[in-house]
């Protein structure tokens, strides 16, 4: 019984399913989220672009005073042309948060936390062609003081 169990079992999962993650991947990882904060600072638009999937989509959810709730979203172009327009680079440089956290890894996809100045992003992101891009963002303000 035990035999045919392992069987069953070896033939259902496919090899090279259970990958561990290695200290490369974090280490892309931690840099692709970090290109994409720092070259926001920065106003490097080629950092911004190299930490981003062509297809990205970042949004916020917004509450307007009625409570109706609406979706705004950019793309990695929006993104990428923002930055090098100026992007944060009026962020006095003391200001500009970048604490990076590393939520979850598994196989080929990660989730990251990025605390910066004035807000929170959430990024998924994925290892394409062999390095970690960001895929998705969903971000939201800190509240402003009162």
């Amino acid at each position: 019984m035990l035999l045919r169990t392992f069987f069953l079992f070896a033939t259902v999962l496919p090899i090279g399913t259970l990958r561990a993650q290695s200290a490369a991947d974090s280490s892309g990882i931690r840099q692709a989220a970090l290109d994409y904060i720092e070259g926001y600072y920065e106003g490097d638009g080629t950092r911004m672009e190299r930490a981003l999937h062509p297809e990205l989509a970042k949004r916020i959810v917004r509450t307007n005073d009625q409570g109706r709730s609406q979706l705004a979203q950019m793309s990695a172009m929006s993104l990428v042309l923002g930055t090098r327009a100026g992007g944060g680079k009026d962020t006095p440089v003391a200001d500009r948060r970048k604490d990076v956290t590393i939520l979850d890894i598994y196989q080929n996809a990660a989730s990251a936390k990025i605390d910066a100045s004035g807000w929170v992003d959430y990024l998924h992101l994925a290892k394409w062609n062999g390095r970690w891009v960001i895929v998705n963002v969903l971000w939201e303000l800190h509240p402003r003081p009162q």
